[in-house]
């Protein structure tokens, strides 16, 4: 059943992308001021929606694992962080990409560009942390509370173009109240955008803890392996010396 749903999801994610793709290149009318670079926006934003879902995983899953203590909630922080930094990269890329023909500069130390920089410092400074020292309840722990230390600047980057100066568009909700879609047009490709890639980031969760899962089952039994030919061992070595008496 679990497969058969992961390959669902995989064909919804398929098709979506190829649907928003389209929506994207052929259907959204072109932008009047910034002209066709602005489409880069309806990547930009869905892969910061995503990396800001996983992040709140991560989050969540950390509180889980201190609470509960179950390494099914370790695995799950694990495999959103890493997705989270995946499309934490692609948000900073495009932006980057947005940013070179509107403002003139790849980068500047713009309030929002600045906070998205931090975030991503800091998970992948989680991962690091994971990936140098290994396995074990000691380092999930403190990757549980890093994960969930780490999420709460991800409210600072969505209110950061208000608490800030900041060149930033806030197009979704301006600082007036209103919204910078025009034509309604790009209003439906933007949610198809989100749906899609939420669909895909969804998808490639359930791909990535699932793998993780499996290799905690074979770490556990290689541990249970190693165990049970210990004591087979020492009570061979029991029976010997107890023929020998």
């Amino acid at each position: 059943m679990n497969n058969r749903f992961q390959k669902i999801l995989g064909v919804a994610a398929l098709v979506s992308m190829l649907v928003t793709l389209w929506m994207i290149f052929a259907w959204v009318p072109t932008e009047a001021q910034q002209g066709i670079v602005q489409r880069i926006f309806y990547f930009h934003v869905p892969c910061a929606w995503v990396s800001f879902a996983a992040f709140g995983i991560v989050a969540v899953a950390g509180i889980f694992y201190l609470w509960l203590g179950g390494q099914i909630w370790d695995d799950l922080g694990h495999a959103a962080a890493e997705l989270g930094m995946l499309f934490c990269t692609l948000m900073l890329i495009s932006g980057s990409i947005w940013a070179k023909p509107i403002w003139g500069t790849w980068w500047t130390w713009d309030s929002r560009l600045t906070t998205s920089f931090v975030l991503w410092l800091l998970y992948g400074g989680y991962l690091m942390m994971r990936a140098m020292f290994g396995e074990g309840e000691q380092v999930a722990r403190l990757a549980a509370v890093v994960g969930i230390v780490a999420a709460l600047d991800v409210p600072v980057v969505i209110v950061s173009v208000r608490l800030w100066r900041t060149i930033h568009p806030a197009v979704l909700v301006t600082r007036q109240g209103g919204h910078g879609l025009e034509d309604p047009r790009m209003i439906v490709t933007l949610l198809a955008g989100l749906v899609a890639f939420t669909i895909l980031f969804a998808w490639m969760l359930m791909l990535r803890f699932g793998e993780l899962r499996m290799r905690t089952r074979l770490r556990m039994l290689a541990r249970a392996i190693i165990l049970a030919e210990y004591r087979a061992a020492d009570a061979a070595e029991y029976r010997v010396a107890a023929g020998n008496r």
